[in-house]
This record gives structure tokens, C-alpha cells and sequence, in this order.
């Protein structure tokens, strides 16, 4: 689309910089007891920049896009000059966390009126903020609120100074992360851990090295609340397929391990069926060796009591899962059998060599490469494959729900994959729930892995899961794996990534997955788990000189440090006028997200630098709170908005002026004779002298500064009311003779006036206003303006 480009007084940027803390509190300080540094800032989203996000508008509709294409130079441009407008951003669905709201006008030096709402329906709506009746200059607002389940937000004017251009440059609404947001890992190999003697410590190289030995202990310390374990049927070797001396991850181990998390952590705990013996994964998916020459009958009803025999356990012990995945990265099926051969799959080696066993019976193999097949063999083949793909997997899901009913839990199923494909991510889902659901099955949870080096960018694979998650909204999104290394490639980005490998590069690369799981419309996300963080792509460094020690990398934070404690409202947005004064805010709002109140924060700002206001330009002052930094975007113009004029007077007019249409200035006029504007039209006077009355009736805009007028001023069912309003440079006006202001629809100033006469003013939208410039009335003032 093609940009919409915004008047603007601005020609110069001076910037005025402080340090001071994250904006939304946790900190953002670097960790100084890990392995290097990172600094970490709790999680702060803009859902507007998403593309399922979207604008709606009274008018202008061309540009409406232009609202949210995170560039303040373009705008949303409504149509007209009447206030009565309005845009409304569709966040694309709801959102439990969003906490904040950022508005930004096209014009400099201008005064915008206007309501900010917020709604879960678009049909009943809360005001978040009501800016009806400023009038200072100012480019926008930051406001914050609490409405879980927001999905529409809605600017709505009110009114605006003369000549300001009725839009929006930018409207911003910002997500923060979710406390029910599950933050963990996969360790699975903590059971390797202990039986090794591999040693944690928050900070071993301190007196006191927190908490430690145990890696579930650290882990849970730094924020972690939920691990999953995975399991293999029969541990084995994956290369020979012989059974491992020790079976560690195997169904009895897991049993002690779940003891580790659940009854001594109270931490949450996830259970991985693999139904293998050894790795699982989109590459190789063996049937276990006890299961492998089972008829296909047989087969399924292995998975059903082998499922509900081991999570009973479970629940028996007192360790009941929070939730059982059923498969490990089912993208291409599981358990294959007799399919293999149209697969092609290799491996494992022992699945390889041992054709005659663990592939004579049919599994639960996809037959991708018939995806779309014209030839009905080929399709037949697909969908049968299909069909004893989610006959086995109903198993296990029927399992889970029977054994958790008997027991009177209620345990979460899961479906896990790993795809960098969308499009074969959206048929695995579709064909899946299809066929689960036709057989009396369904899982509560659909699982993704993502590793960008395999997956894609996190953009890719952001639009696959919303995508995922608009298709199938009954259902929670998880992330079960992910990870990012801290270290090697000589620091340079992994595949599809832009973070560096180092400890800093891996604490945002992991922050980033959390924001985008936390992103997914109508909080479908559920959580994000790391992979393996002490083994893979690992989280922590050995400690040089203490033997079978590790310490956590500083990027460990990012599970306890994503989360904000506080909201700030963090830019003031005000004007100034060459040569003048700036004045900045004592306070500015805070929320504690906790219990989402607000309290005023007091600001210790930096000085305003000398010569700031003396030439237009955008000055910027850094200030901090207690909760975090603020920034004051101070725009300094030569003259504030005014109307465009499309016929100028100057010198002297003799007899009548009759305004029918468009806009006239009167540029130091004299005018001799009365003045009348007529409906839809608009008059601008500056410096002007009228001998005679001023008469208004259904005017656009009637603006009269510095001007002086012999006779009454009668304005009628205008739109846009000012009759002298020094603090936008309008100067105030002697008039000889009464003033009357009725029906005034939106804005509406006299200020600092000196009046014979009675100043009236009733039915008036908003009572006038005199922006701390009294008027100088000689008769009453009565009614709306009883007190200008």
C-alpha cells in the first residue's frame, strides 16, 4: 500500500539520554553470579504489528492500515472534519494479559480529544481512558488497564483543535506473559545426572552457592515449574537394539524420577510416551521390540494397556501426571511396521537389520509421499495409513482418559509434533482430529517442537502455530521442545535465526519462543518447554577446577525474568511552541500486574536541555520511576495545527461576508459589514476587524483569534467553537457586543476574551472552556459558561 505521508512541523531531533530500569518490572539487569551475562527484560508484545491483527474505521477506510504499520509517519486519515469518528483494532482474538495501550497522532502541535475503550465482544465496551477534554498539545497517550479476555480496542474522537488532522499514526496495544503461561523443560536425563554425580549450584564459585546439587533443584529455583520425562517401553541401544544395563528413562525409572518432581518439587510433570525402545522422532519412529510382531489388533490394544498400566502407576505412587503425549513428534506416524519399506525409513540400525521383526506387521507409518496423489492406489494407500496411525493413537488417548476417570484425576492428553511445514503441519492436524474425533477420541493439547535450525524462522513458526491455532481453536498450543545454544559457530546465528550464540543470544532466542507462544490469539498458548537444558544445546558451563560441577549460563533467567511485576505508563507525549516553556508531568501511572491497580509514580526527570524550544523540532527527556524509565516526546513548532485556507482576505472588504463553503481566513482583514458562515462551511479570523455581527449557524469551524469585532458573535450548531485560546497561540479578542454559543458539537474554547456584553453558552456537546485564561465578560455569564 502506499504510504500516506503526514504534515509535520518537525525538522529536528535532539535526544537527551539517562540510564534507568525496564519498563516493565522484573529486571533487566545482567546476572552477575552465572556464566556470562545476559540481560533480560520481562516479555512486552505489541499485538498490533501481528498479521491477524486488523482495523475497522468510520471512514478513510484506504488508509486504515496505516494505523498499525508501525510507522509514525504514515497515518490512518479519516474523512471530513467532523469529530465523530473512529478506529477499532481486532487483535485477531482474546487476550488474557494485554495491559497496555499507545496512541500516536499525525499532527504536531495539535490537541486531540478522545475516548480509548476496550471490548471482549466489540458490541459492550469499557472505557480504558477518557481524553474528552484535554487541551494541551500532545502527539498521543500511553494508558493502562486490566480487562482479561480483550480482544477489540477502539479510539473514538471526541474532538480536536482547529486544523488538526483527524487520524491516527499509530495504535499500539501490548501483551505481557501470562501467568499460566507453564514455563519448563524436558530433563529426562536428571535420572543420567544423579546416578553420575553431576553436581548444579546457582552460584558454586560463592559462599553460598543457592540452590544446587540436584538440577531439579536449580531448575526450580530459577523459575522452572514444570518438567517432562520421557519414556521408552525397553530401553535399548539404539545402534544394536540390544536392552541397556541400565535402564534409565524406561517405565520403573520414571517412576522414582516423577517421585524427584512431583512429590518432593511439587512441580508440574509431563509424561512422553515414545513407544519405542529407543529415540523417537520425525526421522525413525521403531515399534518396540516386545510389540513388533504383534498383529495389528494386538498392536492397538498394547498401546491401551501399556498407557493405562504406567500412568495408574503413577497415579497409584501419588505422582499423577499433569499431562501424557501421546507419541514423540508424530509428524510422520509412529510404531512403524510393514509401511517402512513404502517410507523408506533406515533407521534405527537394529530396525534396519531386523526387517523380519520390526517390520513383518503393519504400524502406525504416514505415507506422505501420497499426499495428494491422482492415483486412487496411492490415495487408498494414504488413508489407510492414516487410519491405523489415529487407531493407534486413540489407544492411547482412551487410555489416558479411562485411567484418569477410575481414579477420579484429570489429566491433559497431548499430541506432539515437529514440522517446519506448514501446510504438512495444517493436513496433520486436520486429518488427525478428523479421524481421532470419528473414533471417540481427543487429545486437550496440540504440541509442536521448534528448533529454527529445522523449523524455520520464528516468524515461520509463529505462522504456523497461529494458523494451527485458528483452525483448530477448541484446543491449547504447546511447544514441548525448544532450545538455543549458547556457544560455538564462532558466535554466528544458528540456522534461520539472528541471535548470536552466546549466553545473551540464547536468553533472547528462548524469550522469543515464549513470547510467541504467549502471542496465540485467545491464549491458546499453553507453554513452552526447553529441551534438555543441562545436556543440550545446554544452559549451563562445568565450573574450571571443580570437578563433575556446573553452573547456570546467565540466559537461565529468562524463566524467572519474562515476567513484569509492574507496568509503567512509559512516554508522555506534550508540546511546546518556539521560544516557550516545556513543562513535564510530576507523575505518570504505574499498574502492579499482580492485582492490576494503578497508583501515580512520581518522576525524576533529566534536565531540559538549554535551547530546547529554539527551533521546531522533536525533543526527547529520558526520567525514571521506581518501577521503571519514562520518555518525554516534546514536538516544539514554529505554530500550532490550523485550517488550510481555501480563500484568504486580506486589506479591507467592504460591505457583507457570506461564507457559503470551504474554509476563509480573514489574514488581518477589515471587514466592514456583518459576517455570516453558512452550514458546512468554516471561517478563520486572526488579526482581523469586523464591524458588524458574526453569525454561525451549522458552521464547520469557527475560529477567531486576536481579532476585534463590533457587533454581537452568534455561533449555532457549529462542529469547532474558539473564540481566543492563547495556549495554541490564538490570541484572546475584544468584542463590542454579546456572545452566544449553542449546540456546539465537539470543540469548544473561549479563552482570555474581553466582552461587552453577555456571554451565553447552552446545549452545548461539552461546556466551553477557557484553558486558564479567564474572559473579561462585562454583562452575565450565564449557563455552560457561567464559569469562563
Amino acid at each position: 500500500m502506499r504510504k500516506h505521508p503526514i504534515r509535520t512541523a518537525l525538522s529536528i531531533i535532539t535526544a537527551v539520554t539517562v540510564a534507568s530500569g525496564a519498563v516493565a518490572l522484573g529486571s533487566a539487569a545482567p546476572a552477575s553470579a552465572y556464566f556470562g551475562e545476559a540481560e533480560i527484560s520481562p516479555i512486552e508484545s505489541d499485538i498490533s504489528e501481528k498479521p491477524w491483527a486488523g482495523v475497522d474505521v468510520s471512514s478513510g477506510a484506504s488508509t486504515a492500515d496505516l494505523a498499525i504499520d508501525q510507522d509514525d509517519g504514515t497515518a490512518w486519515m479519516a474523512d471530513g472534519t467532523s469529530a465523530d469518528q473512529w478506529l477499532t483494532l481486532d487483535l485477531g482474538g482474546a487476550y488474557d494479559n494485554v495491559r497496555k495501550v499507545e496512541v500516536v497522532f499525525p499532527d504536531a502541535g495539535a490537541v486531540y480529544q478522545y475516548v480509548v475503550e476496550s471490548s471482549t465482544d466489540g458490541g459492550s465496551w469499557e472505557v480504558i481512558a477518557d481524553h474528552s477534554a484535554n487541551h494541551q498539545p500532545g502527539r498521543g497517550s500511553v494508558d493502562l488497564f486490566t480487562q482479561p479476555g480483550t480482544r477489540f480496542v477502539r479510539v473514538a474522537f471526541t474532538g480536536a483543535s482547529p486544523g488538526a488532522t483527524l487520524g491516527i499514526s499509530e495504535l499500539s496495544v501490548y501483551n505481557y506473559l501470562r501467568d499460566d503461561l507453564i514455563l519448563g523443560a524436558d530433563a529426562s536425563w536428571v535420572d543420567n545426572d544423579v546416578a553420575e554425580g553431576r553436581n548444579y549450584w546457582v552460584s558454586p564459585n560463592e559462599e553460598d552457592p543457592g540452590a544446587g546439587p540436584h538440577l531439579l533443584d536449580v531448575l526450580q529455583d530459577r523459575g522452572l515449574e514444570y518438567i517432562r520425562l520421557r519414556v521408552f517401553n525397553e530401553p535399548r541401544s539404539e545402534s544394536s537394539g540390544d536392552v541397556l544395563p541400565v535402564p534409565y528413562q524406561g517405565p520403573e525409572r520414571t517412576l522414582e524420577v516423577a517421585e524427584w518432581i512431583k512429590a518432593e518439587r511439587d512441580m508440574g510433570l509431563g509424561i512422553d510416551f515414545h513407544y519405542a525402545d529407543s529415540w523417537a522422532d520425525p526421522a525413525k519412529q521403531p515399534k518396540p521390540r516386545a510389540w513388533a510382531e504383534l498383529e495389528f489388533d494386538d498392536l492397538t490394544q498394547a498401546v491401551y494397556d501399556y498407557t493405562y498400566d504406567n500412568v495408574g502407576q503413577l497415579i497409584e505412587q501419588g505422582t499423577t501426571p499433569d499431562k501424557v503425549a501421546i507419541g514423540n513428534e508424530i509428524i510422520n506416524g509412529f510404531m512403524y511396521g510393514s509401511e517402512a519399506a513404502l517410507i523408506g525409513t533406515t533407521d534405527p540400525p537394529y530396525f534396519r537389520d531386523q526387517p523380519e521383526i520390526y517390520q513383518s506387521q503393519p504400524g502406525g507409518g504416514l505415507l506422505w509421499e501420497y499426499w495428494g496423489s491422482e492415483d486412487p492406489e496411492e490415495q487408498r494407500l494414504y488413508e489407510e495409513a492414516w487410519d491405523r496411525f489415529t487407531t493407534l493413537s486413540a489407544a492411547g488417548v482412551q487410555a489416558v482418559r479411562d485411567v484418569s476417570a477410575d481414579h477420579g484425576e484429570d489429566i491433559d492428553v497431548e499430541a506432539h509434533i515437529a514440522t517446519g511445514r506448514g501446510d504438512k503441519a495444517l493436513e496433520f492436524w486436520d486429518q488427525y482430529l478428523t479421524r481421532l474425533n470419528a473414533k471417540g477420541a481427543d487429545p486437550d493439547v496440540l504440541a509442536h517442537s521448534y528448533y529454527p535450525e529445522w523449523h524455520g524462522s520464528p516468524d515461520h513458526i509463529e505462522g504456523t502455530l497461529n494458523a494451527v491455532a485458528a483452525a483448530h481453536p477448541d484446543y491449547k498450543i504447546d511447544i514441548a521442545e525448544t532450545s538455543y545454544p549458547a556457544s560455538g559457530g564462532g558466535g554466528a546465528p544458528m540456522p534461520n535465526s539472528t541471535y548470536p550464540r552466546t549466553v545473551q543470544g540464547q536468553a533472547d532466542a528462548l524469550q522469543h519462543v515464549f513470547r510467541i507462544a504467549n502471542d496465540i490469539p485467545n491464549n491458546q498458548g499453553a507453554g513452552v518447554l526447553a529441551w534438555e537444558p543441562a545436556r543440550w544445546q545446554s544452559m549451563f558451563t562445568a565450573v574450571p577446577g571443580m570437578t563433575q560441577t556446573w553452573e547456570p549460563n546467565a540466559s537461565i533467567d529468562v524463566f524467572n525474568k519474562s515476567h513484569a511485576t509492574h507496568v509503567v505508563e512509559d512516554t508522555v507525549y506534550t508540546g511546546a511552541q518556539v521560544g516557550g516553556e516545556v513543562a513535564l508531568p510530576d507523575s505518570v501511572e504505574g499498574m502492579t500486574m499482580a492485582d492490576g491497580s494503578n497508583e501515580p509514580l512520581l518522576v525524576e526527570w533529566d534536565p531540559v536541555p538549554d535551547g530546547a524550544t529554539d527551533t521546531a523540532g522533536r525533543v526527547t527527556v529520558h526520567g525514571s520511576t521506581e518501577y521503571g524509565s519514562v520518555t518525554a516526546v516534546i514536538d516544539v513548532v514554529d505554530t500550532n495545527a490550523a485550517l488550510d485556507c481555501d480563500r484568504v482576505i486580506t486589506g479591507r472588504h467592504t460591505g457583507p461576508l457570506t461564507v457559503t463553503e470551504g474554509v476563509t481566513c480573514l489574514d488581518g482583514a477589515t471587514v466592514s459589514g456583518p459576517v455570516s458562515v453558512r452550514a458546512g462551511a468554516s471561517l478563520q479570523a486572526d488579526g482581523a476587524v469586523i464591524g458588524g455581527p458574526v453569525r454561525a449557524d451549522g458552521a464547520a469551524v469557527a475560529v477567531i483569534c486576536d481579532s476585534r469585532i463590533s457587533g454581537p458573535v452568534t455561533l449555532s450548531g457549529t462542529s469547532s467553537v474558539t473564540i481566543g485560546n492563547p495556549v495554541l497561540g490564538c490570541g484572546p479578542n475584544t468584542i463590542n457586543g454579546p456572545v452566544t454559543v449553542n449546540r456546539t458539537h465537539g470543540w469548544n474554547v473561549i479563552a482570555g476574551n474581553t466582552i461587552s456584553g453577555p456571554l451565553s453558552c447552552s446545549e452545548n456537546a461539552e461546556p466551553p472552556v477557557n484553558n486558564a485564561s479567564t474572559n473579561t465578560v462585562s454583562g452575565p455569564k450565564s449557563l455552560q459558561c457561567r464559569d469562563l
